[in-house]
């Protein structure tokens, strides 16, 4: 098959597939090393994201995003809402990390850590374990509505429904307390908001790894779209090799291949059988593809059992199939300019984030002057100014902080100037200040508020503010 030929094979394939009516897959369980290397990623992200809640850090929940306090508590660090720019730097680490794992080995996100495939495989499991392989499946659904369908049908769906709820419950404990939200859930006190995002992402969760499966990273999934944009020559991909496969046909077991003029290619279809979202992978690389490798895998056991070597279908790169590259050839393609792009961005971001982290001021600082009083006169015949402090302590102790003012000539605060700050809590006082009458212009005058921690003097904030005289 020419490569027009393939080009022209793969365009009507997509077509039809576009238009045909929808029939659903039932994906055959392959077992083999990509498969193993699945299992291993399911169960390490959902053991993350199941157990990560129940973490505990200084009498505390150790991961909880409280919306309602406003407050992101990670282990030892608090964020607060003035920390948008860390969650900012978030954002673009996981970005470019997606960009330089797509640029080197194409959609290996899609098909061991996406939470669509993580979800989709899950629920496939349970299927299988109740309703048995593919082909009993086939005849379950093909067969007439009996009590023993109802039955297991209906442990299905029960065992689905069991799992999308705990899923929504936690999903929900990481925003809401997970010890108050459990026992409100065995009290039936649940709040409304708690309420609907449980169920609101059980449904999800049911609906899009239960029964919409493939169709989400057909249709719904945008970085299929443009998961291309970040592709090239040398990026690892899941291939058939053509040269070696063509022409296809079967033959008898141990027949010479070579005397029928036949490829490598028994024509089995296991590789179809076995893909989550349907595809032929012998008709080229197609935006449906996730990267699972359940076709490497399957395929090499045809390979093995009809005594062919392995890799008719395997992860190699567009230029080594064209250039017949060895392993060690696609290695060295890795460093390339697009690579060494993503890499540089990626690091520089990730060190300057650190770098921030590390040597952030646990102590934020807002002064507001009192606009219903611009200024008035004091017994002592100096001029008064009210300004309202809000002093955050990001730090999970109290603090007490020592605030002064200065920029005017006898400037000072009139009483105490010692706040206390409980753990991880903004707390709003009221300071008078004093200045002597002719201490500076009439108007505006440039001051400065000095809240320093008196058992620590790095931690210490300098805030601007105006001092008006009249």
């Amino acid at each position: 098959m020419t490569e027009k030929q393939r080009d022209t094979s793969a365009l009507a394939y997509q077509s039809a597939l576009m238009f045909s009516k929808y029939q659903k897959i039932y994906a055959k369980r392959a077992r083999g090393l990509f498969d193993n290397w699945r299992i291993v990623m399911v169960v390490l992200t959902q053991a993350i994201f199941y157990g990560g809640l129940w973490l505990e850090w200084n009498g505390r929940q150790a991961l909880l995003f409280d919306i309602v306090e406003r407050k992101f508590y990670i282990f030892g660090v608090v964020f607060w809402p003035q920390d948008v720019i860390y969650l900012t730097a978030v954002l673009i680490v996981s970005a470019y990390t997606l960009f330089l794992v797509t640029t080197i080995a194409g959609r290996l996100f899609c098909g061991y850590a996406c939470p669509q495939m993580v979800y989709t495989q899950v629920f496939m499991w349970i299927e299988n374990w109740v309703e048995g392989n593919r082909n009993a499946r086939i005849k379950l659904d093909g067969g007439p509505l009996t009590a023993r369908k109802m039955r297991i049908k209906f442990t299905k769906y029960f065992l689905w429904l069991i799992l999308s709820l705990w899923t929504g419950f936690t999903l929900a404990g990481y925003f809401s307390p997970v010890k108050e939200l459990w026992h409100n859930l065995l009290a039936w006190n649940l709040g409304g908001w708690e309420m609907f995002w449980i169920f609101f992402y059980a449904g999800f969760t049911y609906l899009m790894a239960g029964n919409m499966r493939e169709l989400v990273c057909r249709h719904m999934c945008p970085y299929a779209r443009f998961q291309s944009a970040m592709f090239d020559p040398d990026t690892l991909i899941i291939t058939y090799d053509n040269k070696r496969g063509e022409p296809r046909g079967a033959r008898m077991q141990g027949a010479d291949a070579k005397e029928g003029r036949l490829g490598d290619c028994v024509d089995c279809g296991l590789c179809v059988k076995v893909c989550p979202t349907g595809i032929d992978i012998r008709n080229g690389l197609q935006y449906e593809c996730i990267g699972c490798a359940s076709c490497v895998d399957v395929c090499n056991q045809v390979m093995d059992k009809v005594g062919l070597p392995r890799g008719l279908v395997r992860y190699s790169t567009e230029n080594a199939m064209l250039k017949n590259l060895d392993h060690k050839e696609i290695v060295s393609h890795v460093i390339r300019p697009r690579v060494l792009g993503y890499t540089a961005v990626l690091v520089l971001i990730t060190i300057l984030a650190a770098w921030f982290l590390a040597n952030r001021i646990p102590l934020k600082v807002d002064v507001i002057r009192d606009r219903s009083m611009l200024s008035r006169e004091a017994d002592d015949g100096r001029i008064e100014n009210i300004f309202t402090l809000k002093v955050m302590n990001t730090e999970e102790q109290p603090r007490r902080y020592n605030v002064t003012v200065e920029g005017l000539p006898g400037i000072e605060i009139s009483g105490s100037g010692e706040v206390d700050v409980p753990a991880a809590t903004m707390l709003t006082v009221m300071m008078v200040v004093r200045a002597p009458a002719d201490a500076g212009k009439k108007g505006a005058n440039p001051i400065r508020f000095d809240i320093v921690a008196m058992d620590n003097p790095e931690i210490r904030v300098l805030e601007k503010a105006s001092y008006l005289l009249p």
